[in-house]
C-alpha cells in the first residue's frame, strides 16, 4: 500500500485499508490529469469521475484541489525516499559518489515515468501559501540529509545540511533546463549537473 499522505494535508487521514485504498485512487487520478489538462484545468470533479469515486470522497479528504496536489506531492517524496533507499541497499558505504548518483537517477527515473510528476513532484505550481508545503525543496533536503548521514555515517550538522539543501535547489534548477531542452531530459545537461553535483558536494563530503 502506498504510504498515506501526511495528516496536515489532509482533513481526515484515512482508517481503514478501504478508505486508504480509495485515497490512493484519487491520487492516481489526480496525477493522470495533471499529465492530461494540466494543474490549472484540474478539478476535483475530474479526479472524482476519473478515479470512480463520489464527488463526496474527494471533498472527505481534500478542501480544494490545491490540497489534493499537495498530498500527491507528499506522496511522491516518500516514494522518491524509499526508492533511494532500495538503491542504497546495493551500495557499500565507503564511496559517496555513487550515494549522490542514486540520488539523482531516481529522481530522473521518477521524472520520466511517475504520472504527474512533471507539474507536481514535490511542490505544487501554484502561488505558494503559509506553511510548511510552501518551500517543498527544504523538506526534499531535510529527508535527503537523513539518507546519506544514515548511509555514510555522518554527522548532520548544519553544514551538511546547508550543503545538501544548496545542492537540491542547484540540480532542481538544472533538471527543469534539461527537461525543457529534452522531454527525456537533454543527457549533455543531465552530465553536467552530476558533474556540478560531484564538485560541489566533495567540499563537504571528501
Amino acid at each position: 500500500m502506498d504510504p498515506v499522505p501526511p495528516a496536515h494535508s489532509l482533513r481526515r487521514a484515512p482508517i481503514q485499508q478501504r478508505s486508504a485504498d480509495r485515497l490512493a485512487r484519487i491520487l492516481d487520478a489526480c496525477a493522470e490529469l495533471l499529465d492530461e489538462t494540466g494543474y490549472d484545468n484540474l478539478s476535483t470533479r475530474a479526479v472524482a469521475v476519473r478515479a470512480g469515486v463520489p464527488i463526496g470522497s474527494v471533498y472527505r479528504f481534500f478542501g480544494n484541489k490545491r490540497a489534493m496536489a499537495i498530498a500527491l506531492a507528499h506522496r511522491n517524496l516518500d516514494r522518491y525516499v524509499d526508492g533511494i533507499a532500495d538503491r542504497l541497499a546495493d551500495l557499500p558505504a565507503t564511496h559517496w559518489r555513487p550515494v549522490v548518483d542514486a540520488v539523482l537517477d531516481e529522481y530522473l527515473a521518477m521524472k520520466r515515468s511517475v504520472p504527474g510528476f512533471a507539474l507536481v513532484d514535490f511542490g505544487v505550481p501554484a502561488p505558494p501559501a503559509e506553511g510548511p508545503e510552501s518551500d517543498p525543496n527544504h523538506e526534499v533536503a531535510a529527508r535527503l540529509t537523513e539518507l546519506l548521514s544514515a548511509h555514510l555515517a555522518l554527522t548532520p550538522d548544519a553544514t551538511l545540511e546547508r550543503a545538501v539543501l544548496v545542492a537540491v535547489e542547484a540540480t532542481d534548477a538544472l533538471i527543469q533546463l534539461a527537461f525543457r531542452a529534452d522531454p527525456a531530459g537533454d543527457p549533455g545537461i543531465v552530465a553536467e549537473t552530476r558533474a556540478m553535483m560531484h564538485a560541489y558536494l566533495a567540499r563537504v563530503l571528501d
